[in-house]
C-alpha cells in the first residue's frame, strides 16, 4: 500500500470517528479516533509498515486509548462536574418531601411530585399524608414518614 494512502487513511479515519463522536457523544468514538490519529503518526514515521501491522497496532492503540480514558479521565471528568446529578432526575429527589396522592398499601403506593405522579414504596400511608423521598430505584420512589 502506498504510505501517502496508508497515512492520510488514518488520518481520515480519525476525522470521521471524531466528528461522529459530535453527532452521537458518549467519548467512546473520540479515543478510537486519536487511536486512529495516532496511528497516522506512526505510518509517517515507519511508512513501509505491512497493513496488517498497521490494523494490529491501531486495535492496540485503540483499546490502550479507551482504558486510559475509563480508568484515568473519566473519574477527574466525574469528580470536577459542578451538576453530578443533572441527567438523574430521581436521585435528585432524594431527601424532597412529597404528597401520597394514591395511599400506600401493602408498600406500594404514589406521590406528587410537581405535576406528576411517581411509583412509591414504602410503609402503608394514607393518601394526603407527607411522606420524604429516601431512595430512588429505577422510576419508584423509596419513602419513609416525613422526619420531624
Amino acid at each position: 500500500m502506498d504510505p501517502f494512502v496508508s497515512n492520510y487513511g488514518w488520518w481520515l479515519l480519525a476525522l470521521v470517528l471524531i466528528a461522529a463522536e459530535m453527532i452521537a457523544p458518549g467519548y467512546f468514538l473520540l479515543w478510537i479516533g486519536i487511536a486512529a490519529g495516532v496511528m497516522g503518526l506512526v505510518t509517517l514515521l515507519v511508512p513501509n509498515l505491512p497493513v496488517l501491522a498497521q490494523v494490529v497496532l491501531f486495535g492496540m492503540f485503540a483499546v490502550v486509548a479507551c482504558l486510559v480514558y475509563w480508568k484515568f479521565i473519566r473519574p477527574i471528568a466525574e469528580q470536577r462536574d459542578d451538576q453530578p446529578l443533572l441527567n438523574r432526575r430521581g436521585q435528585r429527589m432524594v431527601g424532597r418531601r412529597v404528597i401520597v396522592c394514591e395511599a400506600i398499601v401493602n408498600g406500594r403506593g404514589k406521590v406528587r411530585v410537581g405535576d406528576g405522579e411517581w411509583l412509591a414504596e414504602g410503609p402503608d400511608a394514607p393518601e394526603g399524608s407527607e411522606v420524604e423521598v429516601v431512595d430512588v430505584a429505577g422510576t419508584t420512589l423509596r419513602v419513609e414518614p416525613r422526619r420531624a
